[in-house]
């Protein structure tokens, strides 16, 4: 399904039912990064996925994105379906659209919870974001699968489940270089660490204890500025723990949500 709001077509799908409870997928991701929390969460919620702007069957408009831009994509979402509050569980970017929305519209998010991502992108990453630009203008998306997938998984895992690499490859090679290009320019630029202690809702962070792209020490300064967060580290899991671990992501996430 697909709703206009905020100047572009934004795909979706809501399942299950009770509360609702929208998740925010990572960077080269669509709504299909969270099929293993879905059986788990639709007996409980009534689950709202998307497509974030430049990803799966959203609009991908050439440019540089913001996170307020991001947020208000959500906010128009949400309006257009008429929910008034929900919980929000983002991951990596997901995630640092969960903290703006929290700060921008605290009114609209009851619980929060923000798995591997981070609230500030240190100076020498910066580098790093403008090369991965350069592939994906130049080279396109197929040169960033196999770096991704390293960053991503624990080797063990990559090993153990070539589906799930199949799979997740697939996503990144799809995803439009314009959409990467303009949500890595929000990403590279994002240091909102000193606003977290303004979140009012209950938060929960989470992170694979072997995440190399967004490190526990940044999930720990983040629980550390939000009052009252708390902070949970998934063992032999890197930055998707939402798949590595699924089982213990679902359990941290459903203890949380319904506390």
């Amino acid at each position: 399904m697909k709703v206009r709001a905020n100047g572009i077509d934004i795909h979706y799908e809501v399942s299950g039912s009770g509360p609702w409870l929208t998740l925010s997928h990572s960077l080269c991701c669509d709504v299909s990064m969270w099929q293993p929390q879905l059986a788990a969460l639709e007996k409980r919620f009534t689950v709202l996925r998307f497509d974030t702007r430049g990803h799966g069957g959203t609009d991908a408009p050439a440019g540089a994105y913001t996170f307020d831009q991001l947020a208000d994509d959500v906010l128009g979402l949400l309006d257009a379906l008429q929910v008034e509050r929900t919980h929000f569980c983002g991951l990596s970017m997901g995630g640092m659209i969960g903290q703006h929305l929290a700060l921008k519209a605290p009114q609209r998010i009851d619980r929060l919870v923000l798995a591997d991502t981070t609230s500030r992108m240190p100076a020498e990453a910066q580098p790093l974001w403008a090369e991965r630009i350069r592939i994906a203008q130049e080279q396109g998306m197929a040169a960033h699968v196999q770096p991704t997938l390293e960053r991503w998984f624990t080797a063990p895992y990559r090993a153990a489940h070539p589906e799930v690499m199949e799979r997740i490859g697939s996503l990144i090679c799809s995803t439009p270089p314009a959409g990467y290009v303009g949500c890595a320019h929000a990403i590279a630029g994002i240091d909102i660490t000193g606003r977290l202690s303004a979140i009012q809702a209950p938060t929960l962070v989470i992170v694979g204890r072997d995440d190399v792209g967004t490190p526990p020490a940044m999930s720990e300064a983040m629980a550390a500025a939000i009052p009252g967060a708390r902070l949970e580290i998934i063992s032999e899991a890197s930055h998707l723990s939402s798949i590595e671990q699924a089982d213990a992501f679902n359990r941290l996430l459903l203890d949380f949500l319904t506390e």
